[in-house]
């Protein structure tokens, strides 16, 4: 069991450290068009779309059936929810109510990212916990790629707000090991009470659901770029579908 954890916990690390990985652009480029950040927000809600529904909610239906299912997934998004709603933060659009600094917005927005990578390490983690190591390796591969593009959104403003460019990139690495966390109480919970397992497949997909239609593909389409995000939706979509299938 210990390795289990440990595999899952690693897994969930690497995931988490793709989010520094796809901001080291920072270091080498001013400043990406928001065309590109903008396929690449698509390209992630599409591969999180396919792993929610592939990696978590059909293995969920499978061990515990529809309406274990229905009930976890309803379960995952009433949490973020309430995450959402007591936690303050800045929301990729509509921003933080009242009066602050842009800078101040920029971290909260930072806040934003790490709270909903979260319930990915959560996947992440669940996914290994059920006994399938090549779907859960592919699901942490998904999430890794997804995590790339959130790395450079993070980093882009610290950069352009006057921190140094290293400072930056280390900033959005840590804002992806929140994810570990999640991996490592995901994986240790399924473990120790394995009835659950269905329940956390379910939870941790309707976070993630609920993370993809309230922030990701909102901030994709703010900048009139609709279709191109529409495409990237498409490809991360399709690509996490053969990660789970030649994985799985």
């Amino acid at each position: 069991m210990q390795n289990i954890i440990l595999v899952g916990f690693l897994g969930s690390l690497a995931a988490g450290l793709a989010t520094g990985i796809g901001a080291l652009p920072v270091l080498f480029v001013k400043r990406p068009s928001k065309r590109y950040l903008d396929l690449m927000l698509g390209f992630a809600a599409g591969v999180m779309l396919a792993a929610s529904v592939f990696s978590l909610l059909i293995p969920a239906i499978d061990d515990g059936g529809v309406w274990v299912a229905v009930g976890g997934m309803l379960l995952g998004a009433l949490v973020l929810h309430l995450i959402d709603c007591l936690v303050p933060h800045e929301h990729f659009i509509r921003g933080h109510e009242g009066p602050s600094s842009r800078l101040r917005k920029i971290w909260l927005f930072v806040l934003a990212i790490t709270i909903h990578n979260f319930p990915e390490g959560l996947a992440v983690g669940v996914g290994f916990g059920g006994g399938s190591l090549s779907a859960a390796v592919a699901l942490a591969i998904g999430i890794g790629l997804q995590n790339m593009p959130e790395g450079l959104a993070v980093a882009l403003p610290l950069a352009g707000e006057g921190y140094s460019r290293g400072r930056a990139l280390l900033y959005a690495t840590l804002t992806g090991l929140v994810e570990p966390i999640g991996g490592l109480l995901g994986v240790s919970l399924v473990l120790i009470a394995k009835p659950i397992l269905p329940w956390g497949l379910a939870f941790a997909a309707g976070a993630m659901l609920f993370v993809i239609s309230d922030e990701i593909i909102p901030e994709s389409h703010r900048n009139g770029h609709e279709r191109l995000a529409t495409l990237g939706v498409m490809v991360g979509f399709a690509v996490m579908t053969l990660l789970d299938v030649l994985l799985g």
